[in-house]
């Protein structure tokens, strides 16, 4: 046997050992945050990459009982800050304070805010001002925070998970669009179905509650996070994520009338790194040791829905821009199949 045979052979073993893993995580999250397996598989996909996930739904949802299991489960380091209308960046990153000493000197000492952690909610993200939104900007992408002109790094692995509650509600504030551009993925939490609601009702009202239990470990996720990307992706799964993420660029060349009609701007590279980066998690999730065209499809809509815009007319229309990323998905798809 060669040694790329035994390089190959070592990767799709530890893989199958990062499943097996992963299957015992989803089976600890589950005992708390019952049903809603996707919403679970898509935010810890976002982990696995190494990315920020956003959480869309209506309040009481269990989207704050969520990122709090997953905190335990993962083994990092949570914090929480709600965000409210009169929220400071400040408040959010910390700040330099002047001390006196007991010999009568003074000298300034940084305080560091809840964004030193390693899982950090951001409760009700759209409460708050876009000055205080933009705070988490630098921490999102850089994974480190400058106050007072000096770079503090935050500890590794540093994840955001924000929970958002629909803009239609009173008090709430758009998210910049350079700030949704550095959330992985959007994850929409539905109202659960009936035997779920059930469930749940019997499991979280009882004397005794489930508990979750620490599966992981901070230097395991990063492990897991560097082993994702030595994951082989086939030709044509590349070729259908550039088919997709070009096709829903309006005026672009692969552009279909459809998009060009209702899109006003469309994704950007950045979208189609995402979609590399969370097809292989989502393989990885389903135990297979390489991501598939399916994958792609799958990953379409939450990667793409929170970078892309509809115009006036198609919003005056009523257009929906989930359906038109399904169609253009469910088009790129049978492109590939064909070729």
């Amino acid at each position: 046997m060669t040694e790329t045979d035994m390089t190959e052979t070592d990767l799709a073993a530890e893989i199958d050992a990062l499943g097996a893993k992963l299957a015992k995580a989803k089976a600890s999250i589950t005992r708390r945050f019952i049903g809603q397996e996707t919403v679970v598989d898509l935010v810890l996909s976002s982990m696995l990459c190494g990315g920020h996930a956003l959480l869309l739904g209506l309040p009481g949802l269990g989207k704050t009982r969520l990122v709090d299991t997953l905190s335990t489960v993962m083994g990092l380091k949570g914090a929480r800050v709600q965000f409210t209308p009169d929220l400071m960046p400040a408040d959010i990153l910390g700040s330099e304070v002047l001390e006196t000493a007991p010999d009568g000197s003074r000298a300034f000492r940084f305080i560091e805010g809840p964004v030193f952690c390693q899982l950090l909610l951001a409760d009700e993200i759209n409460r708050a001002s876009p000055r205080t939104q933009s705070a988490l900007l630098q921490a999102m992408q850089e994974k480190s925070v400058t106050i007072a002109g000096q770079p503090h790094d935050l500890e590794a692995p540093f994840h955001v998970l924000a929970t958002q509650n629909p803009l239609e509600q009173e008090g709430t504030y758009p998210l910049p669009e350079a700030q949704l551009d550095r959330f992985l993925v959007q994850v929409d939490v539905e109202y659960p179905d009936r035997d779920t609601e059930r469930d749940i009702l019997i499991a979280t009202t009882g004397a005794d509650e489930g508990e979750a239990h620490q599966v992981f470990t901070a230097e395991e996720l990063i492990r897991a996070q560097a082993l994702l990307r030595k994951m082989p992706v086939g030709e044509q799964v590349v070729e259908m994520i550039l088919d997709l993420v070009r096709a829903c660029r309006p005026n672009e060349s692969e552009a279909p009338e459809m998009v060009n009609a209702s899109v006003a701007w469309g994704p950007g590279p950045r979208a189609a790194q995402a979609l590399m980066l969370t097809t292989r998690a989502r393989a990885l999730l389903d135990g297979r040791l390489a991501p598939s065209t399916e994958d792609v499809l799958a990953m379409a809509r939450p990667v793409l829905i929170h970078r892309m815009a509809l115009t006036f007319a198609a919003r005056a229309r009523g257009d929906d821009l989930g359906a038109i990323i399904a169609s253009v998905a469910a088009s790129a798809m049978d492109a590939r199949s064909a070729a």
